[in-house]
């Protein structure tokens, strides 16, 4: 299965939270959220290295942070660029090894059995996806209409992690450099780049923490949680 990458994202600011400080600082149940991913990441023998990024002015934070907690993986530190995905672009260089999982820490439930199953997946290029449980339309936003209608059935919601073959989804910024594109999340920009993405199966916790409610929510299931080493 070959030894990987954690590009853990974690260069947001959390402006949606309005907590004073980046999102991944605030605590839940007493420890920050960027920790759990990082718990989970450090517990995967696959995984020798986490490339990890930070918003301008919290590099010491972070770096105390993997400090108090003990992270045994070797991390490296990566400044955080404007967007989503030019932090990406910015943080495989450092990527070491043949492949590549992308994470963010604004999605602390993840589990060391997440990496493991995703690794354990034949192919080189794997999402989690999940089922969308409601309708949704096209429609023009400028004028409120309602332009079609879409297969429920043939979409999903993106999640985290995903991986890659590194070469892979280096081969997918430079497409989107040489197109003048820019992408939310790496699945579809290498889907759409020519490569061919699998999905797994997702689940409704593994949620991206955005607002204030998010938190709580987050709270109350990882007080929930055995915890998985």
């Amino acid at each position: 299965m070959g030894l990987y990458s954690l590009a853990l994202l974690n260069g947001g600011i959390g402006a949606r939270v309005a907590a004073g400080r980046p999102k991944q600082f605030i605590h839940v149940n007493g420890i920050p959220i960027l920790v759990y991913s990082l718990i989970a990441a450090d517990a995967v023998a696959e995984i020798t290295q986490i490339v990890l990024n930070f918003p301008t002015g919290w590099r010491d934070d972070v770096e105390k942070i993997a400090t108090d907690y003990a992270i045994k993986t070797p991390i490296t530190y990566v400044a955080a660029g404007r967007s989503r995905h030019e932090s990406v672009a910015l943080m495989l260089p450092h990527c070491r090894n043949e492949h590549v999982i992308l994470h963010e820490s604004a999605r602390p439930l993840v589990t060391a059995s997440d990496f493991r199953n995703l690794i354990a997946n034949p192919h080189d290029d794997v999402s989690f996806m999940l089922d969308i449980p409601f309708t949704v339309a096209p429609v023009d936003p400028e004028t409120h209409q309602v332009t079609g209608s879409l297969e429920r059935d043939r979409l999903r919601n993106v999640q985290l992690p995903q991986k890659f073959r590194t070469s892979t989804l280096a081969k997918a910024h430079e497409y989107a450099d040489r197109e003048g594109v820019t992408f939310t999340e790496d699945a579809t920009l290498c889907a759409v780049a020519g490569f061919d993405v699998r999905f797994l199966d997702g689940t409704d916790r593994n949620f991206k923490v955005t607002t204030p409610t998010d938190v709580q929510l987050a709270g109350y299931l990882l007080s929930t949680e055995v915890t998985d080493a």
